[in-house]
């Protein structure tokens, strides 16, 4: 995915280098919902003022983008002036040194798949990510992912989700969604190849965890992955 114009790609990460900033960043990113500078104040601790001045310092960086909504949801005279919030921005900030491109590799690569014969190419990706998914929740399943935890498998599942950048929100029904896909810079041209991939990689990590009541749907939404996750094992939100 492309920078946004203008966007220092070095300057945007090293804002992040500041603690406060960074726990601003972190916050807002991982809310379903835009935070304003009272939610930032009541869950860091800090002043109203300090708040507003880094998180205008993540907007210029181009890592948020600002929103102004009267969250009482009045109108008209007396409703009082809009709220500014802030959410993360949709564009991905990298950095390579020597410069790299993985994603026109990829885009390109999408591009061969879709040609192949009788979706041939198409199948072939979905077998290969489901192996490689199925490792993965294999791995897991062991204690072979670093840091694993032993609070079920659906806690298991999570922190695979996680680590491997999905950023997955468990909903209140216990519904896992995934807030990022890490492939967006393809998704975006080449959806039928991705939202296949991940379907497959994400029914194999399932698999490798090694249970059956984790049904894995494809249901896309704006903003969110394609694959979603429920069943008994799941954890509840907390």
């Amino acid at each position: 995915m492309e920078q946004q114009r203008g966007t220092d790609p070095v300057g945007a990460i090293a804002a992040l280098a500041e603690p406060t900033r960074r726990a601003l960043y972190d916050l807002v990113s991982g809310s379903d919902e835009p935070v304003g500078r009272d939610d930032a104040v009541t869950a860091l601790g800090i002043s109203r003022e300090l708040a507003a001045f880094h998180l205008d310092r993540l907007v210029a960086a181009g890592l948020l983008k600002p929103e102004y909504r009267r969250r009482s949801g009045r109108t008209g005279p007396g409703a009082g002036r809009p709220a500014k919030l802030y959410r993360r921005t949709d564009e991905a900030v990298e950095i390579s040194l020597p410069a790299r491109h993985y994603d026109r590799a990829a885009d390109l690569m999408a591009i061969a798949l879709r040609r192949v014969a009788d979706a041939a190419g198409l199948e072939a990706l979905a077998r290969t990510a489901r192996e490689a998914g199925t490792a993965v929740g294999a791995g897991a399943r062991h204690g072979l992912v670093g840091d694993a935890v032993d609070d079920g498998t659906g806690q298991r599942l999570v922190q695979v989700l996680d680590r491997a950048g999905y950023e997955p929100l468990v909903e209140q029904d216990g519904t896992v969604c995934l807030r990022n896909c890490p492939y967006g810079a393809v998704a975006a041209d080449h959806r039928d190849v991705t939202c296949g991939m991940n379907l497959a990689w994400a029914e194999g990590v399932v698999d490798g965890l090694g249970v059956s009541d984790i049904d894995v749907e494809l249901a896309p939404e704006p903003g969110r992955c394609c694959v979603i996750f429920h069943g008994d094992e799941l954890p509840n939100a907390g």
